[in-house]
């Protein structure tokens, strides 16, 4: 199969534990540039979380905010967003229960707590800036994911109250909330169809839950050998962990660099 376009996942994938983009990453993402196949991030961060890698890697095109928020080359080309009255649930949800939110537009983030624990853990893995304090922004602004902070063990006060919104644990403390139905594959779909490349032709590398779905819809799904456990059945590939060259191991299988 000859491939045009490689999709990929950030934490885990193409950063390690640290933030940090091994070298060999970096390299090798060039080698894929100069064979003319197209780079993509797919990932379930907004876009403000990423700028600086898109243009360490010079990438410009993306799938964010586990692909409710997808730009090709600065054109964005789809957007999703959390209805209000979604929205207006969960808020109530989750005061309920005491948990916090973080909504994310497309351009920022607020939080609504002040210095909150589970925030400040969560946020902080990101090597990111604090959320500000708005409780009121998500009823005056596009949102396209919210952080909900709560433990494994709370999970269960969630279930059934919700049929519209999915979620899916990102961190011990915080799981994202999106639209049901809406994955990194449905906004990876939207660029290839704008692009006219069949799903066929595209790979992808991943590592957590919620690159399930985008392993699965494309050709060539590969898996980091520092994947968690469940993804694993969803990939037809497991190349080696990002911190020993997984991204190249990945790309030489794919037969797309040297």
């Amino acid at each position: 199969m000859s491939y045009k376009i490689v999709f990929f996942d950030i934490d885990g994938t193409l950063v390690n534990d640290e933030k940090q983009v091994p070298q060999d990453t970096i390299d090798a993402i060039a080698e894929l540039k100069a064979s003319g196949i197209e780079p993509v991030i797919a990932t379930g961060r907004a876009p403000y979380f990423f700028k600086p890698l898109a243009e360490l890697l010079h990438i410009d095109s993306f799938v964010s905010l586990n692909g409710a928020y997808v730009v090709y080359k600065g054109e964005p080309l789809y957007k999703r967003t959390l209805p209000l009255s979604s929205l207006e649930k969960l808020v109530e949800a989750a005061g309920r229960n005491n948990h916090s939110l973080v909504f994310e537009g497309n351009e920022q983030f607020f939080a609504n707590s002040e210095a909150h624990p589970f925030i400040m853990e969560s946020v902080n893995s990101l090597r990111v800036e604090q959320p500000g304090f708005d409780p009121e922004f998500w009823r005056n602004s596009d949102i396209y994911q919210v952080f909900l902070h709560c433990e494994a063990a709370d999970e269960h006060l969630y279930d059934q109250v919700f049929d519209d919104l999915r979620l899916v644990r990102w961190h011990p403390k915080a799981m994202d909330v999106t639209v049901m139905g809406g994955s990194k594959a449905v906004g990876i779909e939207s660029m290839l169809a704008r692009l006219n490349i069949s799903p066929s032709e595209a790979v992808a590398f991943g590592d957590g839950l919620n690159d399930m779905e985008m392993l699965e819809h494309v050709g060539l799904g590969i898996a980091m050998g520092n994947s968690h456990p469940e993804l694993l059945p969803y990939a037809d590939y497991v190349t080696a962990s990002v911190d020993e060259g997984g991204i190249r191991q990945g790309l030489r299988h794919a037969g797309l660099i040297g």
